[in-house]
């Protein structure tokens, strides 16, 4: 027989052992709760003044009993669903209110949360006998946002109930599997994503749609977005503990199975969260982090994404086992020896300084192909940019070149280099770089720092910018500000202005409506040819103004052009 769960502390024996008679009694399948077992949780409950309840399996077994407190009770761990999406519990809840009163928060969120075949609350009078009784039960056709994802119902007392729980249970499940046949299918799951907007609201919105592009990119389905605001971020939960409940209904509604944070959690947030949600939890790093496993290509991309990742996961190492795992052998192995934590700490920090071993070694390479080309005197052009700003489409549109260049945000990861004539024999190597975003994890820096610094050789910095995008000065900034902590600042530039064709009056009308800062740069199309020619034009200019270039140097990001990457 199962132990009682819940509020047992102070209980008489007598009250404990008619508690444990609950087990030997059983309901019909297609009843609720009998009379008799309704008269018996309602004695029980007025005379320790507390909620008592029952979990019943579609058999009519009586599973679990369970001892609350004056308002809630608190059910014991029950493990996962028993088949996915389209699948109940297979239990109901049976239990007692102290007051006439409807089913509570907490009762909806474990029908929710649980998804429990039926809850039912059975009002205790004040002599004991069972009132009232109010229903619950999931509804699979809600829609809509503020729909709710249950119905309930009341009746007058367990001799009106006409309500067959198991017929009900599988009608439900039915519409569930129907409603997932038709929905569509992610490769990389359903998710939801989440902000908090601690001071201004509209930089939240925007960053907010960047997050969705990048879950776009990663293979997520958005199946709905969610902004709190806050004057400051939850240390526990990021957002309120409320909120993360809301999340969890809407996810169980929406049949999500991913959450994604628009923000870098600490390790103690993510156990903490965890610890709430049977959802998966990502933030931004970690998704950015996954896009750039799924684009990393060659030998090197692949090195620096691993370096990155688990840069980003030794400090969220948690313990797994309460035991020591392993034993050190050998002489000085007596003693505690190390557990499985320290033994995972250690091997990841061994991984690591293979891995910045390798990376210098490509370093080195590098190092002697600049100077190499230093010799031949090869001006260097190097393209960066905003992700998604056009700079893979600007290097095949100048180089006849076959990039991968695609709508979506760090399409290249991998650099490229292509050889670019001028005319009177003149001739650059032009390349194409990582995209930069706002916030880039400085893992994300550290770890491609071998890529980055081939940047610091340039002769020039052609900075594409996304003109259609209406947040592109912040965009701008952003990359400025990672330059800088590249200590790149001091490079020549030039702002190149992408896209200007889905402006209004195209690429020759952008100059009347740009700002000073634009009329700097060179409005451009990278994907019809427009403006080209004056951005060639304005290239030779600053390279060999005077007769000379601006440096001595030159660099590639490769050797040799490759057709693919």
């Amino acid at each position: 027989m199962p132990p009682i769960s819940g509020n047992t502390p102070g209980l008489k024996p007598s009250q404990l052992k008619r508690l444990e008679a609950t087990y030997r009694r059983r309901v019909r399948p297609e009843e609720v709760t009998s009379p008799e077992l309704a008269r018996h949780l309602t004695e029980l409950s007025l005379e320790i003044s507390r909620q008592v309840g029952a979990l019943i399996n579609r058999r009519g077994d009586i599973e679990h009993v369970i001892v609350g407190d004056a308002s809630k009770l608190e059910l014991p761990e029950m493990g996962r669903v028993r088949a996915g999406d389209t699948r109940l519990r297979g239990l109901r809840l049976v239990h007692t209110h102290l007051k006439d009163e409807p089913l509570t928060p907490d009762d909806l969120t474990d029908l929710v949360l649980l998804r429990l075949d039926l809850v039912c609350a059975i009002v205790t009078r004040p002599e004991g006998l069972p009132g009232r009784v109010y229903l619950g039960y999931l509804d699979p056709e809600a829609t809509g946002e503020r729909a709710k994802f249950w119905k309930t119902e009341m009746v007058d007392d367990v001799h009106g109930l006409d309500f067959d729980p198991v017929a009900r249970a599988e009608e439900i499940e039915a519409a569930f599997g129907r409603s997932i046949a038709g929905r569509e299918i992610a490769t990389q799951g359903r998710a939801i994503l989440v902000g908090v907007a601690t001071d201004d609201r509209r930089q939240a919105d925007a960053s907010m749609a960047e997050l969705k592009e990048l879950a776009r990119t990663a293979g997520v389905h958005v199946l709905d977005t969610f902004i709190q605001t806050r004057t400051k971020i939850d240390p526990r939960f990021v957002i309120g503990r409320g909120k993360l409940e809301e999340l969890n209904l809407r996810a169980m509604q929406l049949f999500a199975d991913t959450i994604i944070f628009d923000h870098d959690m600490t390790p103690s947030q993510a156990r903490h969260i965890a610890d709430h949600t049977n959802l998966k939890v990502l933030d931004r790093t970690q998704l950015i982090l996954d896009i750039f496993a799924q684009h990393a290509h060659t030998a090197e991309g692949r090195l620096q994404v691993e370096l990155a990742q688990l840069r980003y996961r030794l400090p969220r190492l948690a313990q797994r086992d309460e035991g020591l795992s392993r034993l050190a052998g050998g002489i000085g192995g007596r003693g505690p020896g190390e557990t499985k934590l320290e033994i995972d700490r250690r091997r990841v920090r061994d991984r690591i300084t293979m891995l910045e071993k390798r990376i210098d070694a490509l370093s080195a390479s590098r190092q002697v192909r600049r100077q190499q080309r230093a010799r031949h005197e090869v001006p260097v052009i190097s393209i960066v940019g905003y992700t998604n700003a056009g700079k893979s489409t600007l290097l095949n549109r100048l180089t006849n070149s076959d990039v991968v260049a695609e709508n979506k945000l760090f399409a290249t990861l991998d650099p490229s280099s292509r050889r670019l004539r001028f005319p009177r024999d003149r001739e650059v190597i032009i390349t194409d770089t990582v995209g930069f975003i706002r916030e880039l994890p400085r893992t994300l820096v550290n770890a491609f720092r071998a890529t980055l610094e081939e940047l610091t050789d340039a002769d020039l910095l052609l900075h594409v910018v996304d003109a259609s995008d209406p947040e592109h000065p912040q965009q701008i900034e952003a990359v400025e500000r990672i330059l800088r902590s590249l200590d790149l600042h001091e490079l020549p530039r030039l702002l190149v202005y992408n896209k200007s064709e889905l402006l209004e009056g195209g690429v020759d009308g952008y100059v009347a409506h740009s700002t000073a800062q634009a009329r700097d740069g060179i409005p451009i199309s990278a994907e019809t040819g427009e403006g080209l020619t004056e951005l060639l034009h304005r290239v030779e200019e600053l390279l060999w103004r005077e007769g000379k270039s601006l440096t001595t140097s030159g660099v590639s990001i490769q050797d040799e052009p490759h057709p693919h990457h």
